[in-house]
């Protein structure tokens, strides 16, 4: 059965940095796109960020939120992948969630939650003084 776990969510001021940590098990990891969600309180899950299997030459892809302040990776031997943040903002609180999607979905469908059919629980992520 794949799972996926995420980790590393906390209470951070402004300008600070976490990083979280997603692990995969139950399938073939390096095989499929990882993407990052998130969802604030009273709001839709929201597309972060999104990185390509090995068949698609692990390609990332960035909200415009966000870009150029968090930054995607993975370490496929490890079945982890990672979302560095920096920069936090008040308004990047939420759950995170990653989730993984077929390697035949093109990166510019990646910020589609229904292209993903495993999903993790969630870690929360407060950025508050």
């Amino acid at each position: 059965q794949p799972q996926l776990k995420e980790s590393g969510g906390g209470l951070v001021q402004p300008g600070g940095s976490l990083s979280l940590s997603c692990e995969g098990s139950g399938f073939a990891f390096e095989f499929f796109n990882i993407g990052w969600f998130r969802q604030a309180p009273g709001k839709e899950r929201e597309y972060v960020a999104s990185m390509a299997s090995v068949r698609g030459d692990g390609a990332t892809n960035y909200a415009t939120s966000v870009k150029g302040r968090f930054t995607i990776s993975r370490d496929n031997y490890k079945k982890t992948a990672y979302l560095q943040m920096n920069n936090l903002r008040p308004e990047d609180t939420g759950v995170y969630y990653c989730a993984r999607s077929d390697r035949t979905v093109p990166q510019n469908m990646a910020d589609l939650p229904d292209k993903y059919d495993h999903w993790g629980q969630g870690t929360q992520v407060t950025v508050s003084e």
